[in-house]
């Protein structure tokens, strides 16, 4: 199989496999070449694969999106990073993927709250209009 993980502005990693873990919302699951068609989201996480020469290699990934289809997966997200040691992955993953997430959660709220403020405001104008 073939394994491509796209980031916004590049190509981030591309390698001949023999299997891939990664993890959705629902759980971990594994990829096989025989394994059907598939797409699913992923959340922040360590996906792991097996490379060609039989060797397990590690990512942390940010959410995204995970696509098989034939032979190739592929793997787009806003932000990976390589490594041997998991203990320093999984750190980033909690630090760096995660932050950005309650960063998104605030923004989301705060941009709620304007939204509320206007249709409020359009509301006042219609009772004085």
């Amino acid at each position: 199989m073939k394994l491509k993980v796209l980031l916004p502005t590049n190509i981030f990693l591309e390698e001949e496999v023999t299997k891939v873990i990664a993890e959705a919302e629902n759980g971990s699951f594994c990829l096989l070449p025989r394994h059907i068609d598939f797409v699913t989201a992923l959340v922040p996480g360590i996906l792991s694969f097996e490379s060609a020469q039989g060797k397990e290699e590690f990512l942390a990934v940010d959410e995204g999106i995970l696509v098989k289809c034939g032979l190739r997966i592929l793997v787009s997200t806003r932000n990976a990073s390589r490594g041997a040691d998991l203990k320093v992955l999984q750190q980033t993953v909690e630090k760096e993927f995660q932050v950005l997430d309650d960063r998104e959660k605030k923004t989301r709220s705060a941009l709620a709250k304007l939204e509320a403020n206007i249709v409020r405001q359009f509301v006042e104008l219609g009772k004085y209009g």
